[in-house]
């Protein structure tokens, strides 16, 4: 084992004796193996024709999706190379929402590459400074491609959202919900000057399986998974006038334990009467001001709930905070800790409220909210795994259009960008000299694996599709990708096929940090757990 020395003095122990140690090359190939294979594991799943893959955790519980991300997330991956693989794309989905799969697809090309690159004897050093010349030129090159939009044109980002659906298990209804998704957006988007922000935190999605995926819709207000708390209120409520308390409508129990002594029956009754004189004095409050609708984050007493009911005030109780701060930014309404200091001013206001029956369950809605800056958007679907999966694919194309609002600028799809920076990139490793020429052409390489993948999964021949592609783009058409509905090497601008150039930027990025991160190590020292063999 590595970790003795033998000195003429007698053996040196450094490490545990349970401690493994791998040095050199047979460490790099370990850990660039274990990478490749999370890469290879996703790789099935990129473009519009990936298949899903179906994963089955420790409890029986079924996922099926074809979504980068979720596929890693689900996994329990052991070995600490494949970790970073898995890290990948995390980040890009935090951050950018879409290009999970590519990006770990990328990132497992790139080693592959490197392989080859060991192979020939080229040092780690020297490939890692050619990757990271290579992804600085990569990015300046995509800063030249990417065409500038208006990030409020609607006909653009609706394209956008409907790319990114093209891969999902939604792609068949993705003309509808594309439309739900930039609505949502563009009625909760800030305009600040010429710039725009999102905080998709004010849109709440709500799901519920019953129906199809054509019944899901975009509520203009919020929808709360409770129900209404008395039978004797109204059921429906229109031109209400929305009061949002964080109090409870119930007297309060005191913090320190106090004794009553009462000497005589009547008092007893007083004490009783001065109760419910308190309850009656908050309903009587709400209906004063005007309210006809109470959403309560806290409890509402029996007696509370027979008055309010009494005054036709709809009410409902144990409302979630992040619910309440949605319905504040939905109805205008203020949300008020002291039912004293309430005044006509705090109240909301929304066309309708309602409880309605979704599927076994009441919920309430509240809708038809004037300029609202929160929204809902309401999922159906045949079956629990096929909403889940439509969560997820909105979720993604939440985040591009977000993106493309935040930073409007594109790129076609289909593989056209990497197709065209592989092309430039060759041309830029000839004015390089020293071995570094060599990582370049391989990182351009393996930028070519996203069109060839695709085309692959689309059962078309690989090796054609990238000479017909290659062909095309050196003529200069630089927006021709692999069209994976018609099977053939077609203008992706002109198909409408766009994605935001802030995720081909983050996938280039995160999958290159990878690469290299792995790539530098050359030594793996493991330490068994108690009990355990070491990981990896």
């Amino acid at each position: 084992m590595a970790s003795i020395q033998q000195t003429p003095q007698g053996p040196v122990l450094v490490l545990k004796e349970s401690a493994l140690q791998q040095k050199g090359r047979d460490a790099q190939q370990n850990n660039i193996m274990a990478a490749k294979l999370v890469s290879d594991m996703v790789r099935t799943s990129l473009g519009p024709r990936g298949l899903d893959k179906m994963l089955v955790d420790s409890l029986g519980d079924v996922t099926i999706t074809n979504d980068g991300a979720t596929i890693l997330k689900e996994i329990d991956v052991q070995h600490p190379a494949a970790k970073m693989m898995v890290e990948i794309a995390k980040t890009v989905d935090n951050e950018v929402g879409d290009g999970t799969t590519s990006s770990v697809v990328f990132g497992g090309a790139l080693l592959t590459k490197v392989e080859e690159l060991l192979k020939k004897n080229v040092h780690s050093s020297v490939i890692v400074d050619g990757y990271q010349a290579a992804a600085e030129k990569t990015l300046e090159i995509l800063a030249d491609l990417a065409k500038s939009v208006k990030p409020d044109d609607r006909e653009t980002l609706i394209n956008i959202a409907t790319t990114s659906m093209a891969s999902k298990l939604i792609s068949d209804d993705s003309a509808p919900l594309s439309k739900i998704i930039v609505d949502a957006i563009l009625k909760v988007s800030q305009k600040d000057g010429t710039d725009y922000t999102v905080d998709l935190d004010n849109i709440k999605v709500e799901k519920k399986s019953g129906g199809s995926i054509q019944d899901t819709r975009l509520i203009s207000g919020i929808v709360l998974d409770k129900e209404i708390v008395h039978s004797g209120m109204p059921q429906r409520i229109e031109s209400a006038k929305i009061v949002l308390l964080n109090a409870a409508l119930e007297v309060e129990k005191t913090e320190l334990s106090a004794e009553i002594k009462i000497s005589d029956p009547t008092q007893m009754q007083m004490f009783l009467e001065e109760e419910n004189r308190m309850l009656k004095s908050m309903a009587d409050k709400l209906r004063d001001i005007g309210a006809n609708v109470c959403l309560c984050q806290k409890g509402i007493d029996d007696i509370s709930q027979h008055y309010l009911a009494k005054h036709g005030i709809l009410a409902v109780r144990r409302v979630k905070e992040s619910d309440m701060t949605k319905l504040a930014k939905a109805t205008g309404a203020r949300i008020s800790t002291n039912i004293e200091d309430l005044t006509e001013k705090d109240l909301g206001s929304a066309q309708l409220v309602e409880q309605r029956k979704v599927e076994s369950d009441k919920w309430v809605f509240i809708e038809g909210c004037r300029n609202p800056q929160s929204v809902t958007i309401l999922i159906r679907g045949g079956s629990q795994r096929i909403v889940d999966e439509v969560d997820r694919s909105m979720h993604d194309s939440l985040m591009v259009v977000k993106d493309v609002i935040e930073r409007p600028k594109i790129v076609a799809g289909g593989g056209a960008p990497e197709c065209n920076i592989a092309l430039q990139l060759r041309e830029w490793a000839d004015t390089l000299d020293g071995r570094e020429q060599l990582a370049v052409k391989k990182y351009a390489e393996a930028l070519e694996t996203i069109p060839v993948t695709i085309a692959e999964n689309a059962g078309m021949d690989p090796i054609d599709s990238l000479a017909t592609l290659r062909t095309k783009q050196s003529l200069g058409k630089k927006w021709t990708g692999i069209d994976v509905r018609n099977t053939r090497v077609a203008d992706m601008l002109a198909s409408n096929i766009i994605e935001p150039a802030v995720v081909k930027e983050q996938i280039i990025k995160s999958a290159t940090e990878a690469a290299c991160m792995i790539l530098r190590i050359d030594d793996v020292i493991s330490v068994a757990p108690p009990g355990g063999s070491p990981a990896g």
